[in-house]
């Protein structure tokens, strides 16, 4: 069991187009050698592992705790097309992420997809998003999210968010396998070294809290309005409750609130999904389900927690191009000759893991 702290902080600069090259090469073909020899499944089991991608950042010279870990591995990737492995990396980094409902539906035609499949995949792309951004109520705002699918249906997400006070990054892991429900304990990993005071609306233990949350919107939300809207010297419940205001409750706008009253939501997600239905929403809510009918919320923070080639700032070591070069060219052999049905150089890369057993 291999146990480890990523600590996430904000660099910058961008990565240097010399290096994001080899990125774009090298990361094709470990990405090629893993799906010749495990499948498109295992792909992106290992993509969705947050241990596994950060060690492929490091094999690929990146800096091993940059906040830009995520966005330039995931975009040099998507550049390095995958598509002829069966493998679609789609959205990105601020506006290239909104465009992901529109490149599943691209990817139709290539991978063969039915209508229903891609209705659940761009169903899927906005729950996770949603859900980072307004159920988990951590502090951290969404600025990049990318879509990995596989021609079968299959997916996995990460996405990163940026908390602006500490400077620091969060990067939030799904896996299509694993998630049962979109609204209880879905993630596969969520990364960061901070942790914070957060409303965790995904958590087990606010199940209670996501079911009193529907009813209340079922309900006329004109009935919630002398919760959140006090009379003159009047206070209102947050000023009672001891616990972190991550977002300052100012429901003056209740359009989302009716907006899910005409949509008469069956439970938590197509909540969620309702339009205008966001972090504020979220969090009166539970607030009003927790103080008004005792219903559970959760406050748990949802984070758990070698260089092959250097590091692009120099740390641990400057990047060294002609090895880099070298591992791309072996690797590249190693797959030419095991399409040729010539697999000698590809075991003898597996047999290397018995040299590298500490």
């Amino acid at each position: 069991m291999r146990t480890g702290v990523a600590d996430l902080p904000l660099h910058f600069g961008s990565c240097p187009p010399w290096l994001f090259q080899r990125m774009k090469n090298l990361g094709r073909s470990i990405s090629e050698i893993l799906v010749l020899e495990y499948g498109k499944e295992e792909f992106l089991r290992r993509i969705s592992d947050p241990f596994w991608f950060q060690a492929f950042a490091c094999v690929l010279g990146f800096d091993w705790h940059s906040s830009g870990v995520s966005t330039t591995v995931t975009g040099a990737l998507k550049e390095a097309n995958l598509i002829d492995l069966g493998i679609a990396v789609l959205g990105g980094k601020g506006r290239a992420s909104r465009k992901t409902p529109q490149e599943i539906e691209n990817l139709a035609e290539t991978f063969s997809l039915s209508t229903k499949k891609v209705e659940e995949l761009k169903r899927a792309s906005k729950l996770v998003a949603k859900v980072d951004n307004s159920a988990v109520q951590d502090g951290f705002e969404l600025y990049h999210h990318s879509f990995i699918v596989s021609e079968e249906g299959k997916w996995a997400v990460i996405q990163q968010g940026m908390n602006t006070k500490n400077r620091y990054a969060r990067r939030y892991h799904w896996l299509s396998e694993k998630v049962k429900s979109f609204v209880n304990e879905p993630h596969a990993a969520v990364c960061c070294n901070i942790k914070t005071e957060c409303l965790n609306m995904v958590a087990a233990e606010s199940e209670d809290a996501r079911k009193c949350s529907v009813d209340l919107v079922k309900d006329n939300p004109v009935h919630l309005k002398r919760f959140l809207t006090p009379r003159k010297g009047q206070r209102t419940i947050f000023k009672y409750l001891k616990m972190p205001v991550l977002h300052e409750i100012d429901l003056k706008n209740y359009s989302g609130l009716m907006e899910a009253f005409e949509q008469q939501p069956k439970n938590y997600e197509e909540l969620l999904l309702v339009k205008g239905v966001g972090a504020k929403t979220v969090r009166a809510l539970a607030l009003i389900s927790n103080l008004v009918y005792g219903a559970e919320i959760s406050w748990r923070d949802p984070v758990k927690y070698s260089f092959a080639h250097g590091g692009k700032d120099g740390h641990p070591y400057p990047v060294d191009e002609k090895t880099y070069d070298d591992s791309i060219k072996i690797l590249q052999d190693a797959i030419d000759q095991a399409n040729l049905s010539n697999r000698e150089k590809l075991d003898a890369l597996r047999s290397l893991k018995e040299f590298l057993k500490v």
